[in-house]
Parts: structure tokens; C-alpha cells; sequence
């Protein structure tokens, strides 16, 4: 498919994009318009005011090259681990301490507090740790039976 625009990298490396009037927008942006959800849909491209200069309906829908660029700024970008298993909790009282495997290793964190665990549609979690840090559980249904059981207890 035939992108309305072009994309690349300035000396800065900053993403351009060079819309279908010629005109050059530097220092773009991608966001992703349901990053949890749909994370591939949706994506605007935008100026650091955050005027959106370009959108994109799906990633697939880009040329292998564009799809690359845009894929980069975004990981540079977003930090959100993905839990796999929660391996253990100092307590079921919080603040409390996590033990987790993720899909960026295993880690610890302090939860807060219960308010802390927020639902994200009918089956994903994101969990703020003491420092701000979102952790995702992409579904909760799909983990292991013992860290259902432990979320079951904060939920």
C-alpha cells in the first residue's frame, strides 16, 4: 500500500515526515491512539505542539521501511513491561513488594496501594509501581493459576 507520506531520520536523529504537499514536518512523533488495546491501530503522527501532521489506520498498512522507523520511536519512547507471572508478594497488605517475570526480565516492584491496580477493558490490568513505572497484563484470564491467585487478592 502507498503511503501518503515520506519518513526518515534527519542528522539529529529525528523522524521527519515530508507530507503529500511537499511540505517538511521535523521532530514528528507517533502516538498511539489505543496503546493497550490496539496497539498497531491508530497511530498519529504529531508535532511536538502536538498538532497531528499524519495518521495511521494500521502499522501493516506501511512499507517495511516506514513501519521500522515508526516502530523505533515508539520503543524508545514506551516503557511499559509486560507481567507474565507474578512469582510472588512480601504481603497481601500494601505497600507490598512484587516479584515478577516479564517480558523485559524479572524484576521487582512496591505497590502502593490497591488503587494502584487499575482494569483496562474486560481483561487487562496495569499495575503503577512506587515510581511511576505502568507494568500491563495483557490478560489476566490467560496467566498461570498462581499468579491469578495473588491478583485475586488486590482485585
Amino acid at each position: 500500500m502507498t503511503t501518503q507520506f515520506q519518513l526518515r531520520r534527519n542528522s539529529f536523529q529525528q523522524l521527519v515526515l515530508i507530507d503529500v504537499d511537499g511540505a517538511e514536518h521535523i521532530d514528528v512523533r507517533p502516538v498511539r491512539a489505543f496503546p493497550i488495546q490496539s496497539p498497531d491501530a491508530g497511530i498519529s503522527l504529531v508535532k511536538e505542539n502536538g498538532a497531528e501532521v499524519a495518521w495511521i489506520d494500521h502499522l501493516s498498512d506501511l512499507p517495511a521501511a516506514v513501519r521500522e522507523l515508526i516502530a523505533e520511536e515508539l520503543e524508545g519512547r514506551e516503557f511499559m513491561p509486560e507481567i507474565s507471572k507474578i512469582v510472588s508478594v512480601t504481603s497481601f497488605a500494601t505497600p507490598c513488594t512484587w516479584h515478577v517475570k516479564t517480558d523485559r526480565g524479572d524484576t521487582q516492584f512496591v505497590l502502593k496501594g490497591d488503587e494502584d491496580i487499575r482494569r483496562i477493558g474486560k481483561e487487562s490490568l496495569l499495575i503503577a509501581d512506587n515510581h511511576g513505572i505502568h507494568f500491563l497484563i495483557r490478560n489476566m484470564f490467560d496467566i498461570d493459576k498462581h499468579s491469578r491467585k495473588i491478583l485475586d487478592r488486590f482485585l
